[in-house]
């Protein structure tokens, strides 16, 4: 292994006491979420573990990595001036300088803030990636998987994706277009979303676009992915047997779809499974073995040599989508099983989903 097999990843807290009490338990019990918010705008950047273990099943590489935690929630990076939060996230880059990282992940909302990326991959020497572009292939596989598993077909489905004018979401609309019947995109801007449409006509789906969430009932596979710091997609949008894949963080579903409707899927983006015996020593809420697909890319990135600037910024070449899956399949990532709401979803899940659906839509 050399010194340049090297990588690091930010993460940092989305659900502030429980995220908090992962790595500092008496702190996470005693302080209340607006105290962790207030407190954690004057924290430095934290060292979180090192990440041994990843090994490419095409090439035998090898790398070594480290978890560095930007204190910011998502609330505090959405009230802070853009400028301060930048700059923490600055400072992060330079505790993995420090560490030996050669590469810099973007996890979770510090890949959207501000311009995506692109700020920071100019102030750091490292270059940077959001993981966006694996993001969106993982996306889409887990859709198509989850579709096979509870037995919809994909060509005569209906798909919708909310947020489909965001960086992820219009790749991800992109590239349905081309495998079902219908797709319902739904965005904040009438101007934006229509875009988007454009851009996706032309393939298999005959596709609409429109600024309400309620317009996504009617379809059996919902992607979602917008920046929003609370839940967009209630029960009452969601109709029996629906497919939901959400890719957000924080969620885009509300808990409340786990409470009350066991009749739909929600399944959390795609789990990767990561080659070889990786050992993150911190409990993210994933399984031993298992990553987010934008932690994947960094991997990935690092194990392929690929030491530059990524994915950054607000657009997504399709291109370059299929370049990280083709990488990563070839270094031995894959779809590994699907979670919601930190909980593993079992064959024994899917199959009492399906049959309450069927049940409520017979009238029972």
């Amino acid at each position: 292994m050399t010194s340049d097999d090297t990588f690091a990843f930010i993460i940092h807290p989305i659900s502030p006491k429980a995220d908090v009490s992962r790595k500092w338990p008496l702190v996470g019990k005693v302080l209340t979420e607006g105290q962790i918010n207030f407190f954690s705008r004057f924290f430095p950047p934290v060292y979180i573990s090192e990440i041994t273990g990843i090994r490419s099943v095409a090439t035998g590489r090898e790398l070594r990595g480290w978890f560095i935690a930007c204190p910011f929630t998502p609330a505090t990076m959405l009230k802070l001036p853009v400028e301060t939060v930048y700059r923490k996230i600055v400072a992060c880059g330079g505790m993995a300088d420090r560490l030996g990282a050669r590469l810099l992940g973007l996890g979770a909302y510090t890949s959207v803030v501000g311009d995506g990326g692109v700020t920071i991959a100019e102030r750091l020497e490292m270059p940077v990636t959001n993981g966006d572009s694996y993001t969106v292939y993982m996306a889409v596989e887990a859709v198509r998987e989850a579709a096979r598993r509870m037995r919809i077909p994909l060509d005569q489905a209906t798909a919708a994706v909310v947020g489909a004018t965001g960086t992820i979401g219009s790749v991800c609309a992109e590239i349905l277009a081309g495998d079902v019947a219908e797709l319902v995109l739904v965005g904040r801007r009438q101007d934006a979303v229509d875009a988007v449409r454009e851009r996706c006509e032309g393939q298999r789906a005959h596709v609409t676009a429109g600024c309400d969430v309620s317009a996504i009932y009617n379809a059996d596979l919902v992607l979602t992915v917008t920046s929003q710091v609370s839940a967009v997609i209630e029960p009452e949008h969601l109709k029996p047997g629906a497919i939901v894949c959400d890719v957000a963080r924080p969620r885009d579903v509300s808990v409340r779809v786990a409470q009350v409707r066991d009749d739909v899927l929600v399944i959390e983006g795609g789990m990767v499974e990561v080659p070889g015996p990786v050992n993150f020593n911190f409990n993210f809420g994933f399984p031993p073995g298992k990553s987010y697909a934008c932690m994947a890319e960094t991997m990935a990135l690092a194990l392929e040599g690929r030491y530059e600037d990524y994915s950054v910024g607000k657009h997504i070449d399709r291109a370059r989508v299929e370049e990280i899956g083709a990488m990563a399949s070839r270094h031995g990532f894959k779809l590994s099983g699907f979670r919601s709401f930190e909980r593993a979803v079992t064959d024994e899940t899917i199959e009492h989903v399906r049959e309450r659906a069927q049940r409520r839509l017979a009238g029972c």
